[in-house]
This record gives C-alpha cells, sequence and structure tokens, in this order.
C-alpha cells in the first residue's frame, strides 16, 4: 500500500536502520529542533557542525539535550558547509543538511570539484514531496528550485529521481505527468516537445511508470477534467509525480500549494553522492523534519 501523508512516510523511515546526518552550520533553532525531532524519532544519528556556544544557546532555550548530537566546532559559515562536506566524504556521513546559511554557499561547498560531493557529470536536482489538502495523494514534484531551464537531457534525470522517490514512497509504478500549457503536441513550444520525445523514450525503455506528456496541470491533477475533455489514460487525474517544464512554473506551483492550500512538504536535494536537505532557511521545522525523512527514505 502506497504512502499518502508525510507522517506515514515518518512512520516508514523508523522501521529501517538509523541514517547519520550531518548538518552545516546548525546555528539555528529550526535546523536544531528538526534534527532533535528525528533523532528522537530514532530515524538518524546526528552532527551538527557549527558554532558550539551558538548551538548550546539554542538547545537552552528550547530545552533539548545537547549530548544527543555530535558537535563540530567552526563558526564561519563557508567552513562549516565544506567541513560537513568532508565529514561525508570519509563516511561519516549519509546525508547533508542545510543550516543557517544561504543557498549560493551550500551548493559551492556540494559542487567544490576538491571537497564536494558531486560525481563527475552529475545532474542536480531538487525533488519535492507536497501533501496538499486539495489533493488525494502525495504529489513528487520537481524542479522547483535548482534548475533554472533543464534541457531535455536534465529533464530525463528529473523525471529519474521523481520516480525513484515515488517508488520510496511505495508506489510500485508511479504516474507521471511532463506538464506543460496544453496536452497538444505543440511543435512551437519546445516544452511540449521535450515532452512527447521523453514519453516516448520512457515506453521503449520499459520504464517502471506511466509517463504522460505533453500533458495540462488541470488535465494531470482533476479526474472530473479529464472526462469531460475526454482524456483518458493512467496519469489523467491521478498524477504522483509533475515534472515541470522550467523553474518558474514549478516555484510558482510549489508556492501556491504552500499558501494558499497550506500544504505540507518535504524536499532534498538529489545527485550528489548523498541526499542534501535543502529547505529554505525559514522554512519550519515540521517542514525540514519531513525533509529529513524525506532524505533518510532515499539515503543508500
Amino acid at each position: 500500500m502506497s504512502i499518502t501523508k508525510l507522517d506515514q512516510l515518518v512512520e516508514a523511515v523508523k522501521l529501517k536502520p538509523k541514517k547519520r546526518l550531518v548538518a552545516a552550520n546548525a546555528n539555528d533553532a529550526h535546523t536544531i529542533e528538526a534534527v532533535s525531532a528525528a533523532v528522537d524519532l530514532g530515524i538518524i544519528d546526528a552532527t551538527l557542525v557549527g558554532d558550539t556556544a551558538a548551538i548550546e544557546n539554542v538547545c537552552k532555550e528550547l530545552n533539548i539535550d545537547i549530548n544527543k548530537f555530535k558537535i563540530v566546532h567552526e563558526t564561519v559559515d563557508t567552513k562549516a558547509a565544506a567541513t560537513a562536506c568532508m565529514i561525508i566524504n570519509n563516511g561519516e556521513g549519509d546525508i547533508l543538511m542545510k543550516g543557517l546559511l544561504p543557498t549560493d554557499k551550500y551548493m559551492r561547498a556540494i559542487l567544490n570539484k576538491d571537497a564536494g560531493l558531486c560525481p563527475p557529470k552529475a545532474v542536480l536536482t531538487h525533488v519535492t514531496v507536497i501533501e496538499n489538502p486539495a489533493y488525494h495523494k502525495l504529489l513528487t514534484v520537481g524542479d522547483v528550485a535548482v534548475i533554472p531551464a533543464p534541457d531535455y537531457k536534465q529533464k530525463s534525470v528529473i523525471m529519474k529521481y521523481l520516480i525513484q522517490t515515488a517508488q520510496t514512497l511505495q508506489i510500485e509504478r508511479p504516474k507521471v505527468a511532463l506538464i506543460c500549457c496544453s496536452e497538444q503536441m505543440l511543435v512551437g513550444i519546445p516544452a511540449n516537445v521535450d515532452a512527447a520525445l521523453l514519453a516516448k523514450d520512457a515506453e521503449r525503455s520499459n520504464v517502471k511508470a506511466f509517463v504522460e506528456g505533453p500533458i495540462s496541470l488541470d488535465l494531470a491533477i482533476d479526474k472530473e477534467c479529464a472526462e469531460i475533455k475526454k482524456f483518458r489514460n493512467e496519469v489523467a487525474g491521478d498524477a504522483d509525480c509533475l515534472l515541470f517544464p522550467n523553474i518558474e512554473t514549478g516555484n510558482v506551483f510549489y508556492k501556491c500549494c504552500t499558501k494558499f492550500n497550506h500544504a505540507e512538504l518535504g524536499a532534498c536535494l538529489m545527485g550528489a553522492k548523498v541526499p542534501c536537505v535543502l529547505s529554505s532557511r525559514g522554512d519550519s521545522a515540521k517542514t525540514k523534519m519531513y525533509s529529513i525523512a524525506l532524505a533518510a527514505s532515499l539515503a543508500k
């Protein structure tokens, strides 16, 4: 039976062996609170790289036992990110997490050719699992945060990771919608051409997923709309995964879900040596905890 709620994902991860998380510049309350909750749930063991005094102060304010963490002292955010990557490269971590530092600094540490976590020719992409009260199950979507205008090859990689993530949610054969402005094959719109080619390639490659594209958002998630328009296939109205044509489309969808529908989510960066939690510095502790659970489910 597939996982349809993020809390169910947490329960499923609790049954697996614990993973080792390393948090970069973990000086803020939301990061420490989320990591603490994940430790208490038995999902992870945690190393916090950051300013020891700041971490101690946050733990005192939140009444968290600091002894549940391993602390590596580093006061400079860029050095904390580099140290966190080094710990993982030394085989002492299964998940990287962003603490109180800007995304560009976090990404530079991951992408560092000499000491980062990015294999040669890897495509890094952001995968988000959204629990939207207006939809009947979880949606796995990408890319909403990293790749601005993915080309055909990058879309193929994004699709691979969306399918992998959905299968982690115990969906044996995910339904993937390649989102475009229309379900028609419009040769003047590159996204529609890419979607048609991706769908055909998935069919020929016997990908363990139902892949449909081009397909508009309404047809992908609204069964009644699909019936009215007589658009009938495995994906229509019941998509598990949405692959967006560009970052603007994905980011607006993601923010509409969270702001208008108060959706909850978990998200991480895939394509590096380990899953990397890449939540916003402003995200809630709950969102970060769900992101940790998602990363733990994907970690080897």
